[in-house]
């Protein structure tokens, strides 16, 4: 099963990654001043899986990739995939298991392991 993994960027945005059960990051979302607004997209993702729409691109360098569209807005932007199969198996991995994913929040950067 995928999980949502919500981190903070260097410039103090926010961001979510949805990873394939194998660890893969399968796209990456916008940024976010305010933590609540990428958790809210988040919920908005899981309850719209079956409204939302994958557009397939081909890159410059020859590489497919996906954005993530609910209605006209742009949520996420995948990442990039030799073969068009490989792009179509990450899609498939967001329909069958970004609706129960997990929702794992790293923006706070506490460390398990202190010094």
């Amino acid at each position: 099963m995928g999980a949502f993994v919500i981190s903070k960027r260097f410039n103090d945005t926010y961001k979510f990654v949805f990873t394939s059960r194998k660890g893969k990051v399968i796209f990456t979302s916008q940024s976010y001043e305010l933590k609540f607004e990428g958790e809210d997209d988040i919920v908005l993702i899981q309850q719209s899986i079956d409204v939302l729409v994958f557009v397939k691109l081909k890159s410059a360098a020859g590489k497919y990739y996906f954005r993530l569209l609910l209605g006209e807005r742009h949520m996420a932007t995948s990442r990039k995939y030799t073969t068009e199969l490989r792009l179509l198996k990450g899609i498939e991995e967001i329909k069958k298991s970004a609706a129960v994913a997990e929702i794992l929040d790293f923006s706070e950067n506490t460390f398990v392991f202190p010094d």
